[in-house]
């Protein structure tokens, strides 16, 4: 009965926070309901989890196997997502003239197929990956593409985290898991594992934060204290399941990220791009002397971890102690299938992973030098979009800024630029260069049409 009741007021307390949340002002496409599902998806376990269906044995065949659900569900989106974008062609060639660093990592990373042990299992795994792209495309080429970011977020944030709350506290079969070599019960929400949830906390969190600084700022905003009251209790809500679920590595780089969001909004920050610098890479430097020089461990003490990183050195040097082509790696996500690992479990002592926790060595191992090298450039070129996008559009700056910096804090302990998570979609986000036909809120500019004496002049307002 209990279970009941709180089913109830938690959907009773979704509704609200979409009816406090409304903008009728705002208009986006229907398509971006795809992006939504996606978002849900990958956010959350899989459909054939929550069905109890399609079991596999291990962590090892569920790796290499995936599910036959699964694929059919991601398949009916990517065509669907495809469909929508051939109604926006001119938007989508912009589109990748504009981002060709992106375009190349993406075709090496299905050229690195061909030299994979599984090559029909990374192709299948990259028609995934280049998903995750349709659905960001689908996201910026809408007619107003702030508008959909800010629901996409909104709406996946309203979902999840009052979800996996009722599954925390009302269904602990579903919403937790019991660990009996830590002897540890550990919260997972509408998730399978607790650093996931911390992930969809992560990104909610930001998603929800911008857009309560919008709420805030915004003076003339209709039914300003709605929205305030709806991302307040979200954002509220994203911190204590962070805390809940002991995702230190989600929590710091939300506070972090979070506090970069809030610094670009300051119009000294903003206005030298030496003062953009020194906040993003002053944040990103502060993580890796926290995590990788700081042998006092005083900074990692303080978020409740050890110089070890919990384990997750041990697992660095188990992965590299598994030789692949240094400069072209294992193929396309291909390194933990097969034989290598159950190496890797074998030499660290434990099973039930299948990441090497950190994004960079998860890149290296299964692209190589030539793969970091490539996402290097992309660094280069995403940080560049973003800061015109800083100096174009200030508020939807700021977010690409803290997604941008949160993927590489995120990725020196956890493997985020997988192409199916959730880390991936904020990283492309951040990234891509949005042609100036496609941006809802261009920068405009009074011009003043020259006129004889004494004739008021009119100002018209020029896209630039």
């Amino acid at each position: 009965m209990i279970q009941l009741i709180a089913t109830l007021v938690v959907v009773a307390g979704i509704v609200g926070l979409f009816f406090l949340d409304r903008d009728p002002e705002a208009r986006t496409a229907k398509a971006l309901w795809i992006p939504v599902i996606w978002m849900l998806l990958v956010c959350s376990r899989a459909v054939s989890e929550w069905a109890d269906l399609d079991p596999v044995a291990d962590v090892a065949d569920r790796f290499r196997e995936g599910s036959s659900l699964e694929a059919s569900i991601y398949g009916i989106l990517i065509v669907a997502g495809l469909l929508a974008l051939n109604r926006r062609a001119y938007k989508v060639a912009s589109f990748f003239r504009l981002n060709t660093p992106l375009v190349l990592f993406l075709l090496y990373c299905a050229v690195s197929t061909m030299w994979s042990d599984y090559p029909f299992v990374g192709i299948k795994r990259w028609i995934k990956g280049a998903g995750t792209l349709v659905m960001v495309l689908v996201l910026l080429t809408d007619s107003d593409p702030v508008a959909a970011t800010r629901r996409l977020f909104s709406r996946s944030a309203f979902l999840l985290l009052p979800v996996s709350v009722l599954l925390i506290e009302c269904f602990p079969k579903l919403g937790s898991t019991y660990d009996p070599w830590s002897k540890r019960t550990f919260y997972i929400g509408v998730t399978t594992q607790k650093n996931e949830l911390g992930l969809t906390c992560l990104i909610c969190g930001l998603g929800t934060l911008w857009s309560l600084i919008r709420a805030y700022e915004d003076r003339t905003l209709p039914h300003r204290v709605r929205h305030l009251i709806a991302h307040g209790v979200i954002l509220a809500t994203a911190l204590w399941l962070l805390k809940k679920c002991d995702s230190m590595t989600s929590l710091s780089c939300l506070l972090i990220a979070g506090g970069v969001m809030l610094l670009m909004g300051q119009p000294w920050v903003r206005r030298q791009t030496s003062h953009v610098n020194t906040v993003v890479w002053g944040a990103v430097a502060v993580a890796i002397f926290a995590a990788f020089i700081d042998s006092s461990g005083a900074l990692l003490g303080l978020l409740g971890r050890t110089s070890s990183l919990t384990g997750r050195t041990d697992v660095w040097k188990a992965v590299l102690s598994i030789h692949t082509n240094p400069l072209l790696g294992a193929g396309y996500e291909s390194f933990w299938l097969g034989d290598r690992i159950e190496e890797v479990w074998r030499i660290v002592g434990f099973n039930n992973f299948a990441e090497a926790h950190n994004g960079y060595l998860e890149i290296y191992i299964n692209l190589g030098w030539l793969g970091l090298i490539m996402l290097g450039v992309l660094f280069v070129s995403g940080y560049r979009n973003s800061l015109t996008s800083l100096r174009i559009d200030p508020l939807t700056g700021r977010l690409k800024m803290a997604f941008f910096g949160a993927a590489l804090i995120f990725n020196l302990s956890e493997a985020g630029f997988t192409m199916m998570g959730p880390m991936w979609i904020a990283f492309l986000v951040a990234i891509i260069n949005v042609p100036p036909i496609s941006q809802s809120q261009v920068y405009q500019q009074p011009f003043k049409i020259p006129s004889a004496p004494g004739v008021p002049q009119k100002q018209i307002r020029i896209l630039q």
